[in-house]
């Protein structure tokens, strides 16, 4: 029985490349099961937040109508009146919400040190 020292160096060096490939493709495989895995999670908390989403929109229209309609008792208004009154008081506060996202995205630069480290390092 010959030793693995007996066999020529281009089949060591065969075998040593083989077992790291299918190391390699093992290590993918198990990186695509754990990436679906993580993307079934994702997608699962994506729906219930959307959910949420929409539950929270709805409830804060009945809450808007509810202080619009109270306006318009407190006030003696017509319902007109304060649903536009709200209306106003909502464009006023998304214009700024807009105007301060905006100022916000202006600033932002994407990956600086990246971008930098990138051009060193094909130079």
């Amino acid at each position: 029985m010959a030793h693995e020292t007996d066999a020529p160096m281009s089949t060591l060096v065969r075998g040593a490349l083989d077992d790291v490939r299918d190391l390699f493709r093992e290590e993918i495989a198990l990186a695509r099961a754990e990436l679906r895995q993580e993307v079934t999670k994702a997608t699962s908390a994506g729906a219930l937040l959307g959910s949420a989403a929409g539950a929270g929109w709805f409830a804060a229209l009945f809450i808007l109508g509810a202080i619009a309609m109270g306006i318009s008792e407190l006030f003696g208004w017509p319902y007109w009146a304060s649903f536009g009154a709200i209306g106003v008081l909502l464009a006023i506060a998304g214009g700024l919400l807009y105007a301060g996202g905006r100022r916000a995205l202006s600033e932002m630069r994407g990956m600086p040190r990246t971008i930098e480290t990138v051009k060193e390092n094909f130079r």
